[in-house]
């Protein structure tokens, strides 16, 4: 998703150390704000693993990597979407930098949000999370970092690899563990039974 949108020259790329340090600030904040709001920092069985494929118990969302880190990846190639997509509505594109700050600061706002007692309880009212207590602060990160990834990804990506990598995650997942990130915003935002149904198969 190359081109004029996203300001990758030299003047647009000078604050790089600026924008890494900024960046790295953002991560631990959102890290100390979880940690405060009584997440745990790893998963309480006292291991760290780098992959947990297991969905329904409750070590999921607590290890470095899993099943949804897939949405994750996604979540940064609409955020490199959407500032590319302003930067060509607008006519003034946006520093690389920038757009990358602001990305991170929306995805470390959805952490934080989705470790509230209110987003957990939505979550827990759903089959495919009855397991769900919230993530551990090493996951959350991980998830950030995910994120990070995908909007670096999107940066070097033709159009149409990102749509087909978001296209082929979302398939696989869906179908591996009955759930995504649209099935996830889904049940969310307005919980259809169906649905909630098929995913109490898995």
């Amino acid at each position: 998703m190359t081109g004029l949108a996203i300001r990758t020259d030299a003047a647009a790329l000078r604050i790089t150390t600026g924008t890494a340090v900024m960046a790295a600030g953002l991560i631990v904040v959102t890290a100390c704000i979880l940690l405060a709001m009584g997440r745990v920092p790893i998963c309480t069985c006292g291991t760290v693993e780098l992959w947990h494929g297991t969905v329904r118990d409750s070590g999921n969302s607590q290890h470095l990597t899993d099943w949804y880190t897939f949405s994750h990846v996604i979540h940064g190639f609409l955020f490199y979407a959407g500032a590319w997509l302003i930067g060509r509505i607008t006519s003034r594109p946006i520093p690389l930098g920038v757009a990358l700050l602001v990305a991170l600061g929306l995805e470390c706002a959805w952490e934080i949000v989705e470790n509230t007692s209110m987003t957990i309880e939505r979550y827990r009212a759903t089959n495919i999370a009855l397991d769900y207590y919230g993530d551990s602060v090493l996951n959350s990160v991980s998830d950030i970092l995910a994120m990070v990834l995908g909007f670096w990804l999107a940066r070097a990506w033709p159009v149409w690899l990102t749509v087909a990598a978001a296209l082929a995650m979302e398939a696989v997942v869906g179908w591996w563990i009955h759930d995504n990130l649209i099935l996830n915003i889904i049940m969310l935002v307005h919980p259809i039974e169906a649905i909630n149904r098929w995913q109490g198969t898995t």
